[in-house]
C-alpha cells in the first residue's frame, strides 16, 4: 500500500502523529463487543448477579495481551497470523488450522446476524428472517468502504463503537449498582454448570479467535517502518491504540454485566436472559429510553460486528491457502446458517450463547500458534517477546483450555 506518510513525519507530529496511527485496535475493539456479548453478559448478570465480574475483567487483560501480540507479529513481519502458519506449519497443519477458523468465522456471523435481527425487530417490529437478511447486507456496505481506503473503514467502525458504548454506559449510572457487590464479583467463583457454561461463553465472546488473526493483517505494512525509531514509535503507538481500544471495550462488557446485576438479578422478572426480555424488562425497570438505548446498541453492534466478521473470513481464507473467493459469495457462506437458525425459530439468545462457547473453544487454535511465532527471534527479530511475555502467554492459553476441559467435563458427566 502506497504511504501518504512516512513515519518519520508521524512522530515528529507529537500526539497528532500518535493519534493518526490509531484505529486497527478500535476495528478489533468492535469484535468484543458484538452481540454475542450482550446474550452472554446480560443472561450471567440477570442469573448470577455480580459472580461473573471477574470472568470479564480477566477476558479483558487477556485480550489487552494476545491483541498486542497480533498487532506486534504484523507490525515486525510484514505477514499476517494465517499467512505465517501456512509458511512454518505442515501442509496438513494448516489445512486442519484453516478448516476450524472457518467455523469460528461461522459461528461469528452466527452471532453477530442474529443480534442485528433482534434490534431490527425490538426497534421496528421487521421479522427475524427479514432483519437477519437486512443486517447482512448492510454490513456488506460498510466492509465495501474498505476500498476507499482503510480510514473510512475505521470511521465508521469508531462511531458505531461510540453509539454502542453511550447506549449502554448511560444507563449504568440510572441503576442502584452494589458496590460491595461488585467488589466481590472480583473474585474468582462458579455457581454451577450453567454459570460454567456462561463463563465460557463470556471468554468466547471477549477473546474472539477471528480477530486474533485479524489484528495481525491491520498492522500489517500499514505504515512501513524504516529505522529502528520507527520501529519503536509504531510499537509505542500501538499499545497505546490496544489499551485504548481494549479498555473502551471492557466498559462496555462491564457494564452490561452491571445493568443485568443490578436491574434483574434477584427480582423474579421473567425471560431476562434473552435479549426481547431485557428490552421489555428495561422499558419496565427504567423507561423506554434506556430500553432503546439498548437497541440501538445491539443494532450497532450487529452491523459493525458483522462487517469486521466478513473482514476476517477473507484473512483467514488468503493466509491459510493462499486463495480468494468474491466477497459477495464469502457474505452468503457466513450468512446462511444464522438465516437457517432464524428461519426455523430457534431461540435467538440461546443461539447466540452456543455460539460463544463455539467461539471459545477456537481460541486455543489461535493463540497457540500467535504465542509459538512471536517468541521466535528467527520469526520477530529484536521485536521478539520478552521471557515473561511468553511466559504470561502461556498462562494465558493455559486458563483457557482448563477453563474449556472443565465446562467438557460437566457437560459430559452432568456435575456441577
Amino acid at each position: 500500500m502506497q504511504q501518504a506518510v512516512t513515519v518519520e513525519s508521524l512522530r515528529d507530529s507529537g500526539w497528532r502523529g500518535r493519534l493518526a496511527v490509531l484505529g486497527p485496535a478500535f476495528v478489533a475493539a468492535v469484535a468484543y463487543v458484538d452481540p454475542g456479548n450482550f446474550a452472554t453478559n446480560f443472561s450471567a448478570g440477570a442469573g448470577y448477579g455480580y459472580l461473573l465480574v471477574w470472568v470479564i475483567v480477566l477476558a479483558n487483560l487477556m485480550a489487552m495481551l494476545i491483541q498486542s501480540l497480533s498487532a506486534k507479529l504484523g507490525l515486525a513481519t510484514g505477514s499476517n497470523l494465517p499467512e505465517l502458519c501456512r509458511e512454518h506449519m505442515p501442509r496438513w497443519g494448516t489445512r486442519f488450522m484453516w478448516a476450524q477458523a472457518e467455523l469460528v468465522a461461522i459461528a461469528t456471523d452466527l452471532a453477530e446476524v442474529i443480534g442485528g435481527a433482534v434490534a431490527l425487530h425490538l426497534l421496528f417490529g421487521i421479522p427475524l428472517f427479514t432483519g437477519g437478511v437486512v443486517t447482512g447486507v448492510l454490513a456488506f456496505v460498510l466492509l465495501g468502504l474498505q476500498s476507499r481506503g482503510h480510514r473510512p473503514f475505521e470511521r465508521a467502525i469508531v462511531f458505531l463503537l461510540l453509539v454502542i458504548l453511550v447506549g449502554l454506559v448511560s444507563t449504568v449510572f440510572r441503576v442502584p449498582v452494589d458496590g460491595g457487590a461488585l467488589a466481590a464479583g472480583l473474585v474468582p467463583a462458579f455457581d454451577g454448570l450453567d454459570s460454567v457454561v456462561l463463563a465460557t461463553g463470556i471468554l468466547g465472546a471477549t477473546v474472539m479467535p477471528h480477530v486474533i488473526y485479524l489484528h495481525s493483517a491491520l498492522t500489517q505494512r500499514r505504515v512501513v517502518a524504516r529505522t529502528p525509531a520507527d520501529t519503536r514509535f509504531l510499537l509505542r503507538a500501538g499499545q497505546f491504540d490496544i489499551v485504548a481500544g481494549m479498555g473502551v471495550a471492557g466498559l462496555v462488557n462491564l457494564a452490561m454485566l452491571v445493568i443485568a446485576a443490578a436491574l434483574f438479578a434477584g427480582t423474579g422478572i421473567a425471560d431476562t436472559d434473552s435479549l426481547e426480555g431485557i428490552f421489555a424488562a428495561l422499558g419496565t425497570r427504567l423507561d423506554s429510553v434506556a430500553a432503546y438505548g439498548f437497541a440501538i446498541a445491539l443494532l450497532a453492534s450487529g452491523f459493525a460486528s458483522s462487517g469486521v466478521g466478513t473482514y476476517a473470513g477473507q484473512v483467514i481464507m488468503a493466509g491459510f491457502l493462499r486463495r480468494r473467493i468474491p466477497l459477495v459469495l464469502r457474505r452468503a457462506l457466513t450468512l446462511l446458517p444464522a438465516l437457517v437458525v432464524l428461519g426455523v425459530g430457534m431461540d435467538p439468545t440461546r443461539a447466540l450463547v452456543l455460539s460463544q462457547v463455539v467461539l471459545s473453544f477456537g481460541i486455543p487454535f489461535a493463540l497457540a500458534p500467535l504465542v509459538w511465532l512471536t517468541a521466535r527471534r528467527d520469526v520477530m527479530g529484536e521485536l521478539v517477546n520478552h521471557r515473561v511475555t511468553t511466559a504470561t502467554a502461556v498462562l494465558v492459553t493455559a486458563v483457557v483450555i482448563a477453563l474449556n476441559g472443565v465446562l467438557i467435563w460437566q457437560t459430559l458427566t452432568g456435575s456441577g
